[in-house]
């Protein structure tokens, strides 16, 4: 059977991208960020998956505020990097994997999980920039990404937005899923987003390192008392763009010591860790897990 082996998460700010792009990675403001991806990298060559599924959310390209679904999964054979105003991110095509994503999407419906099902959209840089960062740098005219993944939008955009709780019940889900295929196929699980962050209003520029790491400690070793987290508390310490964690709790809940929504195996093992402020006035997290 299939199996996930691995979760990995990390935020996905489009200013990262741009630093890349544009041949800023060495420069004294980005170097402590893309040095704490050195050990992702190398682990991402050493623990290649057959497919990632990478939770992100939508910035207003494949989708608009005319239509926001709250759970879409990608089922398309490939995904073209999206124009998000300035050209498109020079980036190899992400290429799908339309078999597992459409098991995954009849497994996961039919535990009662509505998604909407997307046989094209273009990926903005949410998906991009984590695979960029876990991937290195990429020339599309010859490369390509390592393995195919399957894109996973959430809405966290506009409210009302799904709960801790359900992200991370739906990670289970997801789980369930893969397990239920016939391929033996190893699955690496993202989330990504966060951290704190607010870009808008009296609060813009907030950024909370000690609620994101007391955040982070308990997602790893209490992720069902993390999935509890109420909207209100993301907003007033990790600003109004600090929901985006909740996309977190899906990979997390994907680990294989959560077990009918509690915590029952071996804890998973902390590869990596890293947290950084300031990337473009958002904080910077960071984790590898690996099953135990």
């Amino acid at each position: 059977m299939a199996r996930i082996t691995a979760s990995v998460y990390t935020s996905h700010v489009p200013a990262i991208g741009a630093a890349l792009d544009l041949g800023k990675t060495q420069e004294a403001y980005w170097q402590p960020v893309f040095k704490g991806y050195e050990y992702s990298k190398q682990w991402m060559k050493d623990n290649k998956p057959d497919v990632v599924f990478l939770v992100y959310n939508d910035h207003a390209t494949a989708f608009s505020l005319e239509m926001i679904p709250t759970f879409a999964i990608g089922t398309a054979a490939k995904f073209q990097p999206a124009d998000e105003g300035w050209g498109p991110r020079p980036v190899p095509t992400v290429i799908g994997h339309p078999d597992l994503a459409s098991h995954i999407a009849q497994s996961v419906i039919q535990q009662d999980f509505d998604l909407t099902i997307v046989n094209r959209m273009d990926v903005d840089h949410g998906l991009t920039v984590p695979l960029s960062l876990m991937c290195g740098e990429l020339d599309p005219k010859k490369d390509a990404w390592p393995c195919p993944v399957i894109p996973f939008a959430v809405n966290v955009v506009q409210y009302p937005v799904p709960s801790g709780r359900r992200c991370f019940m739906l990670g289970q889900a997801i789980r369930k899923a893969v397990e239920s295929y016939d391929d033996n196929l190893n699955v690496h699980i993202w989330g990504t987003g966060g951290m704190s962050h607010q870009l808008q209003g009296a609060r813009a520029g907030l950024i909370n390192r000690e609620w994101d790491n007391a955040w982070l400690d308990q997602m790893i070793a209490d992720p069902v008392g993390c999935a509890a987290t109420p909207h209100i508390d993301y907003v007033r310490e990790a600003g109004s763009e600090g929901i985006e964690l909740v996309m977190w709790l899906i990979a997390r809940g994907a680990m294989s010591d959560v077990v009918d929504g509690k915590v029952q195996g071996p804890a998973p093992k902390v590869r990596h860790r890293f947290y950084h402020v300031p990337a473009s006035n958002t904080a910077v997290g960071h984790l590898i897990l690996e099953n135990a």
